[in-house]
């Protein structure tokens, strides 16, 4: 049996080199083979050489796929000689997808050509299926057998080709495994094609609370987390009336392109809004063939708006402390950040003292330095000194505070000087002997810190003195035993007034000396005795 195999191989090389015509005028024993085109990994042309043919035995080989020829970017092409490379009779082309979608459907093609110039008959095309590849149709039909495909070809001319064009899908993530096999003897030509499934992911970053002063950094972060390549990515966002980027477009649109397996892409977007309130961008990621992605991302612009007030006495007198409280107040719902006020002290004033924190500047400038007030928050403020002259106090305060509106508020108080008015009355020489004379000195200052108007003195005599004279500030004019001096229109603050009185004792007793001083601030006299002892 094994000889008669043997002369069977031996006939059917023999019978072929005469259909390639190669030689034919060679009577030697000599077989020739199919020279295939090894740059294209393509049988081309045909060359003869005479080979050695060894005995070998009928078998059904599977091996690994030839080399795979080059091809488009998205597509794999397998190319096998059959029966070998060596004596080629049939070229098989397969052309499939490198990736497929899971669980969508796909075409891939199966070609056989007859690289010889005779007529083959009964070629058989089996196609071995990978357990996670399901079957559709195919042109032309096959007979399914189990888990094979089965076309048979019943005359295939000479140069001719036939296509066998297969539909069906992925039902899992693994890699398919299609194996080809022409004429059931030889080996099958293995393909293997990637199952993937991309997946787009967004995320949106953006600070939740601004000031309408603020730049807003917008994060966009566009991932494949899936498997597979993503293509024809594109990102397009639109944004809330009144927020826009920095050039003032109100749409934001960008060509990514196409993302690599677990690839992402970062872009930054600078946005911008002239008033406070609640803004969204909403984003949306595509892809050919994939579900669109989106979200939402809301940005909350607030402008900080402070209230300022002050409060102290409508009045005071000179030399007494004021004291005023300052009240600054956060009414938005933003936070007021590096608030600051400023108190610019009027002139005049002493005994300086402030809530803890504040630094003077410039020698007027009050300076108290906040930090952040929150919203709805406020704060109270007290300074406090001794004004030294009459006049009106009457200061402007500050609040400012980043992206707030700056505010202002004063307060007025009226500083009143008091007048003080000491009437003293003394004699000059006492005891004073009958016929001698003695002299009273009345003497009137003002030790308030206001002007006394209307001072006016008025001196009682007994009749045991006899007037003699009297001078000072004003002029005196005598009646009966009353004395009086004209009035003093006005009198200074820490300045005073004197008046003296010359008598002579006439009787040897006690004799008192009285005066009495009015003013206009005073509501009732202030009287001041003297006695003076005189004797004989």
């Amino acid at each position: 049996m094994k000889k008669l195999s043997n002369i069977s191989i031996v006939f059917l090389v023999l019978f072929l080199s005469g259909f390639l015509g190669c030689n034919e005028g060679d009577t030697s024993r000599r077989a020739y083979m199919v020279e295939p085109d090894r740059a294209n990994g393509l049988v081309s042309n045909m060359a003869c050489r005479p080979m050695t043919v060894a005995p070998a035995a009928v078998s059904t080989v599977r091996a690994m796929p030839a080399p795979v020829a080059a091809s488009e970017s998205r597509q794999l092409k397998i190319s096998k000689l059959y029966p070998a490379p060596e004596v080629a009779l049939i070229q098989m082309d397969k052309v499939m997808p490198k990736e497929v979608r899971l669980k969508k459907p796909f075409d891939y093609s199966i070609r056989v050509t007859n690289l010889t110039s005779m007529t083959l008959t009964n070629v058989v095309i089996t196609e071995e299926l990978s357990g996670n590849f399901k079957y559709t149709n195919s042109e032309p039909p096959a007979k399914e057998n189990a888990a094979n495909l089965v076309w048979n070809i019943d005359s295939l001319g000479p140069r001719a080709s036939e296509q066998v064009l297969v539909s069906g899908m992925a039902t899992n993530i693994e890699p398919l495994k299609l194996s080809t096999t022409v004429v059931t003897h030889f080996d099958p030509a293995y393909s293997v094609v990637k199952v993937v499934q991309p997946k787009l992911e967004l995320t949106q970053t953006a600070p939740a609370q601004v000031t309408t002063c603020d730049v807003i950094p917008l994060e966009l972060v566009i991932t494949n987390s899936g498997t597979g390549t993503a293509r024809n990515v594109r990102f397009e966002a639109s944004l809330s009336e009144g927020l826009q980027t920095a050039n003032g477009n109100g749409k934001l649109s960008i060509d990514i392109g196409t993302l690599g397996e677990k690839q992402s892409r970062k872009y930054s977007v600078n946005l911008q809004t002239t008033e406070p309130g609640r803004y969204v961008s909403r984003a949306e990621v595509s892809a050919s063939g994939l579900e669109d992605v989106w979200q939402k991302t809301a940005i909350i612009v607030g402008k900080p708006a402070l209230a300022l007030e002050k409060t102290g006495p409508k009045k005071q007198y000179v030399g007494r402390p004021v004291t005023y409280e300052i009240t600054v107040n956060n009414k938005s719902n933003a936070p007021a950040i590096n608030t600051v006020i400023e108190d610019v002290l009027p002139q005049g004033i002493t005994s300086l003292k402030t809530t803890a924190g504040a630094k003077l500047y410039r020698s007027r400038n009050l300076v108290w330095q906040l930090g952040t007030l929150e919203p709805k928050a406020s704060k109270k403020l007290y300074v406090s000194y001794v004004p030294t002259r009459v006049g009106t106090l009457a200061d402007k305060i500050t609040a400012t505070a980043h992206c707030a509106d700056s505010v202002t508020a004063s307060a007025e108080t009226v500083v009143a000087g008091i007048s003080g008015v000491l009437l003293e009355v003394i004699d000059v020489e006492d005891p004073v002997e009958v016929g001698s004379t003695t002299m009273y000195e009345i003497k009137v200052t003002n030790q308030g810190s206001a002007p006394a108007t209307g001072i006016s003195i008025t001196c009682t005599l007994e009749d045991s003195v006899q007037y003699i004279s009297s001078r000072g500030t004003t002029a005196g004019s005598m009646e009966g035993n009353v004395l009086k001096f004209a009035p003093l229109a006005t009198l200074p603050p820490k300045v005073d007034a004197a008046w003296r009185v010359v008598v002579r004792a006439v009787k040897p007793v006690d004799t008192l000396f009285k005066a009495i001083m009015t003013t206009d601030q005073l509501s009732r006299p202030v009287e001041e005795n003297e006695a003076t002892h005189l004797y004989k």
